[in-house]
Parts: C-alpha cells; sequence; structure tokens
C-alpha cells in the first residue's frame, strides 16, 4: 500500500526533527474543554498532528462533531484513533489502521480490520497500517481489546511484538501503556526495540512532562503521544508551557 499524504507527513516532520509531539483527545470528554482556546493552544506549541479517539463512550456522530470542531480552530491532521466500527467517521484526514497484536480476541485482531475495510475505502480514508501494543497494566484499554498486556519488565518480548509487526509488514509500531497511566514506557523498553525495527516507534501513556518525553525521544520514540495531561491540567496557560516544552525537549535532531 502506497504512503498517503498524511503518512508522509508525519514523515517529513520525523526526519526534521527526529521526534514529534501528537495529542490524543477523547471524544466524550471534549465537551468539558474550551475547544477553541484548547485547539489553538495545542497548534501553537508546535504539536504535529491531534488524535481522536477513546476505548468507551465513543459513536460515529461524537466522533464526526468532535472533528468538525477541532478542523474549525485548526490545521492540523486529525487522525482517527479508532476502538471499534463506531469510531470511523469521514471527515478525518487519515486513521490508525491498527491490530492489537497481543489480544486474546480475533476480533481486534483482524475482524473489526475486515469490518472497517470497506468503510474506509468509501470514505476514501487514509489507512496508515500500526501494530499496536498493550504493555504494564494498560488501563481500560486492555480490559476493552481484551489484551494481555505484556509486563514491563519483559523487554525481549515487546521488542519481538514490534519484530513481528515489522515483518507483517506494518509500517508503524505503538507502545500504549495506556491513557491515565502512572508510569510510561521505561526508556530503556524503548531503545531495545528502536535497535531491533526499522518502523516509526510511537510510544504513549503516562506521559505527563517534558523530561518523560525528552528520555523517551533520546532512546528512540518517533512519535510520543500526550492524552491524559490535557484532561487533567485546566490552566490553559500552565498548559501551553508544558505541551511547548515537550515539543522542545523532544526534538532529538538540530
Amino acid at each position: 500500500m502506497i504512503k498517503g499524504k498524511i503518512e508522509s507527513y508525519l514523515e517529513a516532520r520525523i526526519n526534521e526533527n527526529g521526534c514529534i509531539h501528537v495529542v490524543l483527545i477523547d471524544p466524550e470528554k471534549f465537551h468539558k474543554f474550551n475547544a477553541r482556546k484548547l485547539i489553538e493552544i495545542i497548534e501553537r506549541a508546535g504539536t504535529s498532528a491531534i488524535l481522536v479517539g477513546g476505548s468507551t463512550g465513543v459513536t460515529e456522530s461524537l466522533m464526526f462533531h468532535t472533528i468538525e470542531i477541532i478542523k474549525e480552530y485548526c490545521k492540523l491532521p486529525v487522525i482517527i484513533f479508532p476502538s471499534g466500527l463506531n469510531s470511523i467517521t469521514s471527515n478525518a484526514d487519515a486513521i490508525f489502521y491498527m491490530s492489537l497484536l497481543n489480544s486474546q480476541n480475533p476480533y481486534y485482531l483482524i475482524e473489526a480490520q475486515m469490518l472497517a475495510a470497506p468503510i474506509i475505502k468509501r470514505y476514501k480514508l487514509e489507512a496508515i497500517p500500526v501494530g499496536y501494543l498493550i504493555i504494564g497494566e494498560g488501563e481500560a484499554v486492555s480490559y476493552v481489546g481484551w489484551a494481555r498486556p505484556i509486563p514491563i519488565k519483559h523487554h525481549n518480548i515487546i521488542a519481538a511484538y514490534a519484530m513481528a509487526a515489522e515483518m507483517l509488514g506494518m509500517r508503524m509500531v505503538y507502545l500504549e501503556a495506556g491513557s491515565g497511566s502512572k508510569t510510561s514506557i521505561p526508556p530503556e523498553t524503548v531503545e531495545l526495540v528502536r535497535r531491533n525495527v526499522n518502523i516509526h516507534l510511537i510510544v504513549g501513556g503516562g506521559i505527563r512532562d517534558a523530561e518523560t518525553a525528552g528520555k523517551l525521544a533520546k532512546a528512540g520514540a518517533e512519535i510520543v503521544v500526550t492524552g491524559s495531561l490535557i484532561e487533567e491540567i485546566n490552566d490553559y496557560d500552565e498548559l501551553y508551557k508544558i505541551l511547548r516544552k515537550i515539543n522542545e525537549n523532544i526534538r532529538v535532531k538540530s
């Protein structure tokens, strides 16, 4: 499958900076924010793209409405972070076409992808193939996805899954600690995975400060994802400073 416009854009940003920042917005919680201020802050801070999705409470109409508002206030690409067929909507720029590699339920490995494929094609959405791995406690996403989370201490197993994703033809692998996780994926795990794969490496979950993000970038993460951060900080000036600092710290190319 040929790379599309959004994947090429992300790749160009990675090549320019070494690592880029992406914000994950949960549509179920979006109504709590000052949408215009939040989206403008995210873009102004230097964030490269916005993911939209959540583990529970997601409907197609809610996804559509959330993406519509985001696009009204910024020019960043909006990418669907799917939890199921109800996450797919026609007004996004792309979708992470993910397989939950350590799920015990074939639905999340391939069946949901099979059911989604005709819809994605009909909507003319750009599909970005991603191998998705839930690590550590995994939070809500591990329950929803019937995952068998990989204990953080088993670095070699995590790396082996990432290698499998690459050999299956996926162009990105996403190491997920889970939204709301108290800790992020350890840098040493990221470093081991980076040494063993040549596809783009995404790391998310438990990233709440620039220092953590910077360590992950130096270890080899090429995309760092923050989600809970925007839900936990109500002071938008403070949030801007943190997001700005994250974007500065993860820049590993001068």
